[in-house]
């Protein structure tokens, strides 16, 4: 912080100093005391132009996080509407390589009827599944949900928690770490641990132009990852962990949920096993159909950038990306998409990516496994009838 000796600060002072801050942080009370307010960024460029000394520049050291009294993983389970979401394994089976046996790993489970997802946690990696099991739990409600996820954390006492980035996740996350006074890292596309117990924490940053990796000083920490961002356990484990049936925490709860009711949606893009994924380069109406007729073709979805969006050309849950969904497929045919790290964070695991874009410079390639690079217009009628003849040959050889 900036401390001021106000016996050195004259008028004239007070006048250069407040022209000179960039951000209109500085300015005199009533008295003619000068006042630097919220605004304040820390630029420093007041010291510069300080021409009485009357500024200086107080740096106070962090006192230095409690960190070994707090130990292990722990995953905070979704379970809603009677299901497991799969993010939940997910992230189990991240704890398992993460810990590498040498942590143990807690899986805090929310809900009502919730006896057989503790089982299969319990046989996915989980040494301890804390339970809060109750009517009232039957659909998700923030502040009641934190509540037991709060008290089983101060329980464990983790060093590290991780959330799945779902719609519940994110209303969840920010509200535990306010309750812990800790750091929230949230979308993580990489997750890393140190020896000395930090979690290294990559994510897309400044409009998703880098990847920052982040470290938090204080515990437990916490991040939020996306659905098929990691891979659930192949198998279960040799052994089996305990399963804690919990009481429901003091609750002055503010809001009653008198019923709920689930929505008819669409296959979610993100459980897709292929996808024609179209860009601004595929963005003609003639394309458009193109790449829909190729996605009927292939039985896969059709997803799409978020240019593609803002164009109005698809709804938001056709995107593909940081801000959009993150898809896993077996395959992606990416039409006209220049490649820009949001979308390409969005799709990275796929298993094969297939890319056709007219500028071989295109970032699209760097990740693509097989490149095209032709225009995408052009592309698509000579894919669309090769596969076309294909399937007319193999149906002919069926008949006979």
């Amino acid at each position: 912080m900036i401390r001021i000796d106000q016996s050195k600060i004259t008028q004239a002072a007070a006048q250069k100093l407040i022209a000179t801050c960039p951000f209109g942080a500085i300015s005199q009370d009533d008295k003619g005391n000068l006042v630097i307010g919220e605004g304040c960024r820390l630029c420093k460029q007041c010291l510069k132009a300080d021409p009485a000394g009357a500024l200086s520049l107080e740096v106070q050291e962090n006192k230095a996080a409690d960190i070994d009294s707090w130990s292990g993983i722990t995953v905070v389970a979704e379970f809603l509407g009677g299901t497991l979401h799969p993010v939940t394994l997910e992230l189990l089976g991240k704890a398992r390589e993460l810990s590498g046996g040498k942590m143990p790993i807690s899986v805090i489970l929310i809900g009502n009827e919730t006896a057989e997802a503790a089982k299969t946690l319990s046989r996915q990696g989980a040494d301890e599944v804390y339970v809060y099991d109750d009517k009232a739990l039957h659909a998700f409600e923030p502040l009641r949900f934190s509540a037991c996820a709060e008290d089983a954390i101060r329980r464990i006492r983790p060093a590290v928690v991780m959330i799945g980035a779902t719609i519940a996740g994110r209303s969840l996350a920010p509200r535990l770490a306010a309750r812990f006074k800790t750091g929230l890292t949230a979308d993580c596309t990489l997750l890393e641990m140190r020896e000395n117990g930090e979690l290294l924490q990559t994510r897309p940053a400044f409009g998703g132009n880098v990847m920052a990796s982040i470290v938090t000083r204080t515990r437990p920490q916490m991040c939020t990852v996306r659905y098929r961002v990691f891979d659930a356990p192949e198998a279960a484990c040799s052994t089996t962990g305990r399963i804690l049936q919990m009481e429901l925490p003091a609750f002055d709860g503010r809001i009653e949920i008198v019923s709920a009711a689930d929505k008819n949606a669409e296959k979610d893009l993100s459980e897709a096993d292929a996808i024609v994924a179209v860009g601004r380069g595929c963005a003609s109406r003639k394309n458009l159909e193109d790449a829909q007729k190729l996605a009927e073709l292939l039985g896969a979805r059709l997803g799409c950038t978020r240019p593609m969006v803002e164009a109005g050309h698809f709804d938001v849950k056709h995107q593909i990306g940081l801000s959009g969904r993150t898809v896993k497929p077996k395959y992606i045919i990416a039409l006209g998409i220049s490649g820009s790290v949001q979308f390409a964070a969005g799709m990275q695991a796929t298993d094969l990516i297939i890319a056709v874009n007219n500028d071989p410079e295109a970032s699209i390639f760097k990740i693509a496994h097989i490149g095209y690079c032709c225009d995408a217009g052009e592309f698509l009628p000579h894919l669309i009838e090769e596969i076309e003849q294909y399937k007319a040959k193999r149906k002919g050889a069926e008949e006979e």
